[in-house]
């Protein structure tokens, strides 16, 4: 429970002292991707780089001395990575060596991952069945099923990037997600429009009504991660965002002390749920805090 314990101290050094230092390290691995979804950038699955072990051993330690103890790794597709004997489970054990508590996966679950050694395991889920193949190709949904099914483990949760395309099947992936024995929970995002993704968008007065949705079935019960006071935040434009709790690190090596869309100026049509519950940590908000607590309790 060690990592429990350092929450109010980190709590206490960030909002207090305002020292903004990360709780959490973003770090992508590789651009190779074995999808080309309709929402990616074409940045995000070019297929250019492999960063090498060492790399990422310097980057790791880095966030760990910047205060960073919770990670989270992504890609591309990040089960593809590897350095001549390397592959994903030795950067995880790294990790775990140097320090941080907990280590994520984020998968599009398309190859079996029942040999990861991550504490927890997202895979992207956007939409039901023929919403999520509309997005990410014939059969992906199916694929990803059978691999979540097959692989046995009990710490795979599922995330959801809400877009135009695939909105209407929001309820139907809270569902599938409480219905799935092998799923803790759901997460719910939206589309951030970066460069040449603009069209996939959703209008906000349709996300505000996706957002009441979702906040009436976690009242109802259903397995949703997000808490219902960083849902609310989400339906405005102008929130305090406290992103510096992330720090990136990108696949070309880029060092980000905040959120890649700070950068590239889209913070008021930001659609990462995160930003919300971040806002809402920050300010104490005990449905945010519980929530918080019963995802990293769910890491131990």
């Amino acid at each position: 429970m060690k990592h429990i314990a350092y929450l109010p101290y980190w709590y206490f050094q960030n909002r207090l002292l305002k020292k903004e230092k990360p709780l959490q390290t973003v770090l992508f691995l590789t651009d190779y991707c074995n999808l080309k979804c309709k929402h990616c950038s074409e940045d995000g699955h070019a297929g250019t780089i492999m960063k090498p072990y060492r790399q990422v051993k310097e980057e790791l330690e880095y966030s760990y001395r910047q205060g960073a103890r919770f990670l989270d790794l992504e890609g591309g597709e990040p089960t593809l990575w590897s350095d001549g004997g390397y592959r994903i489970n030795d950067l995880i054990y790294l990790a775990k060596k140097i320090g941080f508590y907990s280590v994520t996966v984020t998968t599009n679950g398309q190859r079996p991952f029942d040999y990861l050694a991550a504490d927890s395991i997202w895979v992207s889920v956007d939409g039901y069945k023929r919403y999520h193949d509309m997005i990410r190709g014939a059969g992906t949904f199916d694929t990803l099923n059978r691999n979540i099914k097959e692989s046995g483990l009990k710490n795979i949760s599922v995330n959801m990037a809400i877009n135009k395309m695939n909105y209407p099947s929001v309820p139907d992936v809270i569902k599938y997600a409480a219905a799935n024995p092998s799923i803790q929970s759901v997460s719910l995002n939206f589309h951030t429009p970066y460069p040449g993704t603009e069209h996939m968008m959703l209008p906000w007065d349709k996300r505000i009504h996706v957002i009441d949705k979702i906040i009436q079935m976690k009242r109802d019960g259903y397995t949703v991660m997000n808490s219902v006071s960083g849902l609310q935040c989400m339906k405005r434009h102008d929130f305090k965002k406290f992103c510096w709790i992330s720090n990136f690190i990108l696949t070309d090596g880029t060092r980000l002390a905040e959120c890649p869309g700070k950068t590239a100026g889209l913070c008021e049509r930001c659609g990462f749920s995160m930003a919300g519950e971040m806002h809402s940590l920050m300010k104490l908000r005990p449905d945010t805090v519980l929530a918080g607590l019963k995802l990293r309790m769910r890491e131990e």
